[in-house]
């Protein structure tokens, strides 16, 4: 299943991708089998692979062919980043968000790029002044954490090499979807409990959410790519989900209890994108609702816990 509208080039062999063996790199690639990843590690997809030991020497890439970045280098894991202190000599948020951008930023502005892709996120919005739909206008509140400040300071990095490349700054909603690897957003945790322990629990099924399904966000940002747009941008679904109709949809496909701890949680207890930015920008309409995208996900993660 494909996002509708076709909108972008027949080929993206001019297209460069870092971050290609995370969670939503794999999916964009495997769309795009002429698009080139970069990284330290080859992602599972076909595509040719340009292998570099560090993010501060970029030199492989001078005789690389290229206009067009997809930049997806951090970590989301924001709960126990913000535990982490710098006397632990582990990476903090800084690490993983603004410095790796820096060192790019400072190599590629000397290139005839056309357009860049940075990922940021919705967590900087003031939950406190939240008006929805949320569009990209609305007040942030951006010292509430450490990951926070991060994305923040990333986003202000992206203004400041705005002066020599063209970069559309992507704050997402809640992505989610299938994948191996160890994630750390509600319904990525769930499943994983429920396959593991036949059992689950979440803090608070109370909050309503804009979630995107994964295969739906990376074709939208595909197409971003040919847009003349630059500046910030929210993409999610435009749709709101309550976490208790997610959680009985788990209950139902899984047959295992799911304990409600009825904690007090951080953040709105409400979001939605205001996805007009987006929808002048490109043709595109999420294919997947979120009960369709979450029956996906767990059936996935079912199947590649039995292999």
């Amino acid at each position: 299943m494909t996002s509708g509208g076709s909108g972008s080039r027949a080929t993206r062999s001019r297209t460069i991708l870092f971050g290609g063996s995370g969670f939503l790199g794999p999916y964009i690639l495997a769309n795009n089998p002429d698009m080139i990843s970069v990284g330290r590690t080859r992602p599972t997809t076909t595509n040719r692979h340009i292998p570099i030991e560090t993010l501060a020497n970029l030199d492989v890439l001078r005789d690389v062919e290229f206009d067009t970045v997809i930049y997806i280098i951090g970590n989301t894991d924001h709960y126990n980043l913000e535990k982490q202190t710098l006397d632990r000599n582990e990476p903090t948020a800084f690490d993983y968000h603004v410095i790796p951008l820096v060192q790019v930023m400072e190599q590629l502005k000397s290139y005839p790029i056309k357009k860049l892709i940075h990922f940021s996120t919705i967590l900087l919005y003031d939950q406190k002044r939240l008006t929805l739909p949320v569009d990209e206008h609305a007040p942030i509140d951006p010292y509430r954490t450490r990951y926070v400040l991060s994305k923040h300071m990333a986003e202000e990095a992206c203004r400041f090499y705005s002066a020599w490349v063209p970069i559309i700054n992507v704050r997402l909603s809640n992505i989610y979807g299938p994948t191996r690897l160890e994630r750390y957003d509600l319904i990525h945790v769930l499943i994983k409990q429920l396959l593991a322990e036949k059992a689950g629990t979440v803090w608070t099924t109370k909050p309503r959410r804009d979630f995107i399904y994964v295969e739906d966000a990376a074709h939208a940002i595909v197409k971003l790519l040919d847009t003349d747009y630059t500046g910030t941008l929210n993409l999610g679904t435009g749709t709101i989900t309550p976490v208790s109709e997610i959680v009985e949809l788990l209950r139902e496909l899984s047959r295992c209890p799911i304990h409600d701890e009825r904690r007090e949680v951080t953040g709105p207890m409400e979001f939605r994108c205001d996805m007009r930015t987006v929808n002048s920008l490109i043709d595109w309409t999420p294919q997947y609702s979120t009960e369709q995208g979450v029956r996906r996900t767990y059936e996935l993660m079912a199947q590649w816990a039995t292999q």
